[in-house]
């Protein structure tokens, strides 16, 4: 066995298995898609070899997996998404043009129920894609993302926009989420469950496996 030359064996990066790999390839080829605005197939091969490239050679911390993808809920979470980019479009150049004073903005705190990385990166990246809305800061610890957010004159705005922000992780979940919150979202009882994890362990269960993520300070 080879050491380094601190004495400590070389770090090798743990490796998911090919079943978790492809949904995330997957989503990074939709997501360089999304940030071009440009599907073509051209385009989309080139962010197929990009995330090749990302997964497989550079060194990042691995990513947990849920091991499941709905065809069906991406498929709707596809044309919602679509359709919120032509609304939140509409939106924006009606505030453009609209006479009267420019809109207020506001910072606007949404903590998410689910601390998973993944699925927090997911939110916040779908939601800036929205127009009229853009991610400022996340608080990886307390799954917290801050928006500014345009057009929020009143606090019932501002829990209107926290509301559709919810929505969203929870679409996400039904896509690729943990079967144990895909349960909890079926059942309504996320926000339950996020009150028990936010005392302990997180604990979620994917096809009898036992998966532990030690809340950090805990």
């Amino acid at each position: 066995m080879t050491l380094s030359t601190s004495g400590r064996r070389p770090h090798a990066r743990p490796r998911n298995s090919i079943r978790t790999e492809i949904p995330l390839i997957v989503w990074l080829v939709l997501v360089w898609g999304a940030i071009w605005q440009d599907f073509s197939i051209g385009n989309l091969v080139f962010g197929l070899i990009l995330a090749l490239v990302i997964v497989n050679v550079f060194y990042l911390p691995p990513v947990r997996l849920s091991g499941r993808l709905n065809v069906l809920w991406g498929a709707w979470f596809l044309v919602k998404f679509l359709w919120l980019i032509m609304l939140g479009s509409l939106e924006v150049l009606w505030l453009a043009v609209r006479p009267g004073p420019p809109p207020q903005s506001a910072v606007i705190s949404v903590p998410l129920r689910v601390a998973d990385d993944l699925l927090v990166t997911s939110v916040g990246q779908v939601v800036s894609l929205i127009p009229g809305s853009l991610v400022i800061e996340v608080d990886r610890r307390n799954a917290t993302i801050y928006f500014h957010v345009i057009d929020v004159g009143s606090e019932e705005a501002a829990d209107r926009f926290r509301r559709s922000v919810r929505r969203m992780e929870e679409l996400l979940i039904r896509v690729m989420g943990y079967r144990d919150d895909y349960r909890a979202v079926r059942a309504g009882t996320l926000d339950e469950k996020a009150a028990e994890a936010a005392h302990g362990v997180i604990v979620h269960y994917d096809g009898g496996d036992e998966v532990r993520d030690q809340k950090e300070g805990g």
